[in-house]
């Protein structure tokens, strides 16, 4: 599974949620959606624009982790 490690990223460099959200112009739900992993997609330009404000690459922002096989 894929996750976006944005969160993580703003505690290391001391920011808050709120000041994100502030930096990318979108409402705070759509922020936490975005930070909690609670979207299906996310477009180019939403990427660029977490990369530049966090000043970090794609592969910072996304970690990709084993899906949990499924128990019977």
């Amino acid at each position: 599974m894929i996750h976006m490690n944005a969160l993580e990223i703003l505690k290391k460099k001391g920011k808050s949620k709120y000041w994100l959200y502030k930096q990318l112009g979108i409402s705070g739900q759509n922020a936490n959606r975005l930070l909690y992993n609670e979207t299906r997609s996310i477009r180019y330009s939403t990427i660029e624009a977490l990369c530049q404000i966090l000043e970090c690459t794609p592969n910072d922002l996304f970690v990709i982790e084993p899906d949990q096989p499924e128990h019977d």
